[in-house]
């Protein structure tokens, strides 16, 4: 019995609302996160150079522009795809880099946090940005 490869969804496959509050609920997170290290970057620098990364200050800049911009583009349905991958992504590395002291129960959480985060993320990758998206107006 042949089966047939994954094929991914169209973006406008998906009518309706639901998309878009999801995409919002998700982005959410992100952007307020980004916010927050714009608001107060010392206190994220001291936080990166706590765990050992090199150049806190390089870190800041890109977490800031991943959060925001991958932020305000999921929440657009701009290139849906690309930014939920590159979010998910972002969330899976700082699970890993920020949350790992598995012996700490908040740690734990905010790693399962962050690899419940991706899990969502995946699924707009597969479904794509539905109808209520740029991306679909395209």
């Amino acid at each position: 019995m042949a089966t047939r490869p994954f094929v991914p969804a169209q973006s406008n496959s998906v009518p309706g609302p639901l998309p878009l509050i999801g995409r919002v609920g998700i982005a959410a997170i992100f952007v307020l996160s980004g916010l927050s290290k714009v608001a107060a970057p010392a206190a994220t620098i001291g936080y990166i150079q706590s765990i050992g990364l090199p150049l806190p200050e390089l870190a800041l800049a890109v977490s800031v522009l991943i959060e925001l911009v991958g932020g305000i583009a999921l929440v657009l349905g701009y290139q849906t795809r690309i930014a939920a991958g590159v979010l998910a992504a972002f969330a899976i590395v700082t699970a890993v880099l920020f949350h790992n002291a598995f012996g700490d129960q908040n740690q734990l959480i905010h790693f399962f946090k962050n690899v419940a985060i991706a899990g969502g993320l995946l699924n707009v990758i597969a479904l794509g940005g539905g109808s209520w998206s740029i991306d679909a107006r395209r």
